[in-house]
């Protein structure tokens, strides 16, 4: 199956995820503006074992932007670490799949929470991996909205001190936050600029198109953390939501379902 095949299939499945949670709603607009970044970490980039999923040398990945987690539950799914039969229980009572749930058994090593800490928690996995002569790398995902905290830039600083080359961190540049665009609320462009001026190599692309994100991810950073800044759609392929604030939780109705499945025929070629 080619990453395309399951950059689609973890797009339907985070759809059908989303159309379940009914009225309660859930993470739309962050979930959809992430999902190839995702689907190229896990079908191609990271190094992990699925037979020994606490493999102690496996490559982390971090969800900063915890919110993302219609793509990550489904991603995990599409690459056989969780049944696809759990993401029934996403929502629910005693459900497998809450909110922002833990545990390498199901893949996930972070829990996520306030926005900000997972690259710190990201940080100091990378530090522990150079300690022990490990060879994993680290990946975290950032909201562009979240690098409006400070202890985000002190994380910066940090990683390249320590010359942090295992340490990848993929900036989801929506252009949008909880409260509106970024320019209104708190710009942090020149965001590549600003990386190289902290001691990183940092490229930017286009965060839907595969072949471009598998580029940028193969890009030489010996010595330096690697920053990707992906360039994306808040809720990208969900017309009505697309490139609003209301997307960051919101309700997807039968009509929304079926535009986003006719949007993924039109757009084939490109998921």
């Amino acid at each position: 199956m080619s990453i395309y095949d399951s950059a689609e299939n973890i797009r339907k499945k985070a759809l059908k995820m989303a159309l379940h949670a009914g009225k309660a709603g859930s993470h739309v607009g962050g979930s959809f503006s992430c999902l190839e970044i995702l689907a190229v970490l896990y079908g191609v980039v990271m190094n992990y074992d699925l037979n020994n999923k606490g493999w102690e040398e496996r490559d982390r990945f971090i969800a900063s932007k915890a919110h993302c987690i219609l793509t990550h539950y489904a991603t995990l799914a599409e690459f056989g670490f969780i049944d696809e039969e759990a993401l029934d229980s996403f929502h629910e009572n005693d459900g497998l799949l809450a909110g922002h749930p833990m545990g390498t058994d199901i893949g996930m090593e972070f829990s996520g929470g306030s926005l900000g800490m997972g690259i710190s928690l990201g940080i100091g996995m990378a530090v522990a991996a150079v300690c022990r002569k490990q060879k994993q790398c680290i990946y975290v995902l950032l909201g562009d909205g979240e690098c409006n905290e400070g202890e985000v830039w002190e994380a910066f600083m940090s990683a390249s001190q320590f010359h942090l080359s295992n340490l990848t961190v993929i900036i989801d540049y929506n252009n949008m936050q909880f409260d509106g665009a970024n320019e209104e609320v708190m710009s942090v462009m020149p965001l590549e600029d600003k990386l190289k001026a902290f001691g990183w190599t940092a490229v930017s692309c286009d965060g839907h198109n595969i072949e471009d994100l598998q580029k940028a991810f193969s890009t030489e950073h010996d010595g330096k953390p690697l920053a990707i800044i992906a360039h994306t759609i808040k809720a990208n392929g969900i017309e009505k939501y697309e490139n609003t604030p209301e997307s960051h939780h919101c309700a997807i109705s039968e009509n929304d379902y079926a535009e986003a499945l006719k949007w993924m025929e039109q757009n084939h070629d490109r998921v």
